[in-house]
């Protein structure tokens, strides 16, 4: 089998490995890699991003203590195939079922012992690695008994450790799950779960609307959990149920305790926050923190976590051998299933900033997101990039970095770019494809320009006579059609397009 290594390759993932390894062979190995994976957190979200109305000083701290790129992208506008590009290094449109998952869904991630996984890859380099928060990529095979070990887990994908949430906040189970084991959970009161029918004797929104603490839609009228309804029917385990206004500290929590306990050994903590996805019910400490009601205080309460984490780090005192990168799985949402005041508290903020769209949308602001890297000593601090890269760059980006190979066919998508990363170079990737809510809705960035082959087809291997072109950099609203005037332009893009699908 063909090894990519660090030392020749041909593609161009490998090729940056050359290059990193060739000129510096001077930077070592990192103490400890933490990915900081906010969740909805919109480009304009932070202040270091422009936002004016939502304090964010442990965000914007990080920005000056390494480098804000401003053309970081999720690979897709929603979380689940996000994630998944993440921990694989592959566009998640290539894998079918890689889409929003119910609660009680199966693992949809290789386990480690089929392909290698980032965090498996970091495990083999020596790192101690551990998940918490929320995961949203499956676990088990189809039929989940919540109250015996779940298998698969996160282990099974190469976490050492995980504490995690199954799915997101507003789906059952509305439980903690420590290493494939619901954490608290009382046997003489067990869990059953279904997202089929309602199981009976089990209270809902749509029987019982009064008894919400604020409305929602029909899709997550079922069961009733600490006055907030939810996707699912949940009925047991009363003893193991997370509080709302506390997912956030207990997270945080968990974090820390696994960074004092790994202080003296190499590790890599990826922390996935609730904040600020909904139902959003943000610690008593944090409201009207903000000027933008609750959602702006829920990007408040991620920014304290944040602050926090890094300073464990300080007192663990390992902060200037901690590689922490900072970003959000998706592009911004303000009502998302529940009617919580957010759009009539926005008081003026952009939460995309300058960009259209947001979560579930093909638009930029879909996929562009916030993306900080902080080394200490090692980042160009202060800096701002405007270099194209993904989340699922960190890869093989991040194998460079560790000196780790991996076969062929393992992160296929992923490019290395850790020396763009760091700040030390302003080559990014020459395009992107980016992914809406659909999987088969795709458009492609290149340079400037963004590209929509068809508003009815985004896999025609024809260019089609509806094409979009827009030029981002004069146009960050999209809304000038330019595909007419450069014909040449859109074949030359639509051509790149291609075979980045791998149809030619």
């Amino acid at each position: 089998m063909f090894v990519r290594t660090l030392v020749g390759c041909a593609c161009a993932a490998c090729f940056a490995c050359t290059s990193l390894a060739a000129e510096d062979q001077n930077i070592p190995r990192p103490k400890a890699i933490i990915y900081f994976y906010a969740d909805d957190l919109g480009y304009g979200d932070t202040g270091c991003y422009g936002a004016t109305k939502i304090p964010t000083p442990h965000i914007d701290k990080l920005a000056e203590q390494g480098v804000r790129f401003t053309n970081a992208h999720s690979t897709t506008s929603v979380c689940t195939p996000s994630r998944y590009a993440v921990m694989t290094g592959e566009y998640p449109w290539r894998r079918k079922g890689v889409h929003i998952l119910p609660g009680d869904a199966p693992l949809i991630v290789p386990t480690a012992d089929r392909r290698m996984t980032l965090p498996s890859m970091l495990k083999k380099a020596g790192y101690k690695t551990c998940a918490v928060g929320k995961w949203h990529l499956g676990l088990g095979n189809g039929e989940i008994d919540w109250n015996k070990p779940i298998s698969p887990n996160p282990r099974d994908v190469g976490f050492d450790e995980s504490y995690i949430m199954a799915a997101t906040a507003d789906r059952v189970p509305c439980v903690y799950i420590r290493n494939g084991i619901v954490e608290n959970l009382d046997p003489d009161d067990p869990i059953e779960i279904s997202y089929k029918k309602k199981i009976p004797g089990v209270p809902t929104g749509r029987e019982h609307p009064e008894a919400l603490r604020y409305s929602c839609n029909n899709q997550h009228m079922d069961t009733i959990i600490n006055g907030i309804s939810r996707i699912g029917f949940m009925k047991g385990g009363k003893s193991a149920l997370w509080k709302d206004c506390d997912l956030a500290d207990d997270l945080t929590n968990e974090a820390i305790a696994f960074i004092e306990k790994n202080k003296e050994t190499p590790f890599f903590l990826y922390f996935a926050t609730n904040d600020i996805h909904t139902p959003r019910d943000p610690h008593g400490r944090f409201l009207g923190k903000s000027q933008c009601g609750i959602r702006g205080d829920a990007v408040v309460q991620l920014d304290d976590c944040l602050g926090r984490i890094v300073q464990a780090l300080e007192k663990a005192g390992i902060k200037n051998d901690t590689l922490i990168i900072f970003s959000s799985d998706n592009g911004p949402v303000v009502i998302d299933g529940y009617y919580d005041g957010a759009l009539k508290d926005l008081n003026g903020h952009r939460p995309s900033g300058p960009w259209k769209g947001g979560k579930y949308s093909l638009d930029e602001g879909g996929t562009r997101v916030p993306f900080i890297v902080s080394w200490p000593g090692h980042t160009a601090d202060g800096t701002t990039s405007d270099a194209l890269i993904s989340q699922m760059d960190l890869a093989a980006s991040l194998a460079a970095l560790t000196r780790q190979t991996y076969p062929d066919g393992v992160f296929p998508d992923s490019q290395n770019l850790m020396s763009t990363l760091l700040g030390q170079k302003k080559q990014g990737r020459k395009n992107l494809v980016e992914q809406a809510l659909s999987e088969t809705r795709l458009a492609m960035v290149s340079g400037d320009y963004k590209y929509i082959p068809s508003s009815s087809d985004n896999r025609a291997k024809k260019k089609s006579s509806d094409a979009i072109l827009y030029n981002l950099k004069n146009d960050p609203g999209e809304t000038d059609n330019i595909a007419k005037k450069y014909p040449e332009l859109v074949q030359k893009i639509h051509e790149e397009f291609l075979h980045e699908l791998g149809t030619k």
